[in-house]
């Protein structure tokens, strides 16, 4: 169970990468006013949704332990970041405030992961 485990928390690191990624590759265009969400980003979301909800059932299934306030949080910013993302992936340029709003959100997210124990 840990090796599945550790292959779905890496697929997990490689959605946030991606999310975050796509938003620093677009950080002058914010400047400019010309960003917006690019299909990275949105595969980025779902990949971190459905392996974060997977990685949720290994560790329960493992005996494990979940904090379950933590999870919520991370679930809902998780769930604004994935809908603004979603709803505005067809515009060819998207608010300023609106992209780093998801850009700070997804900081906000790794550091709930990191920092929250």
């Amino acid at each position: 169970m840990n090796v599945l485990i550790n292959v779905f928390l890496g697929l997990h690191i490689i959605g946030i990468a991606s999310l975050l990624g796509g938003f620093l590759t677009q950080t002058k265009a914010m400047s400019a006013g010309t960003a917006r969400f690019s299909p990275t980003m949105l595969h980025g979301a779902l990949t971190m949704l459905v392996t974060g909800v997977l990685l949720v059932g290994f560790r329960e299934m493992d005996g494990g332990t979940v904090n379950n306030v933590k999870v919520g949080v991370k679930l809902a910013i998780l769930f604004v970041i994935l809908a603004l993302v979603y709803v505005k992936r067809d515009e060819e340029r998207v608010e300023k405030a609106l992209f780093g709003a998801v850009g700070g959100l997804t900081v906000v997210n790794i550091f709930i992961a990191v920092l929250w124990r």
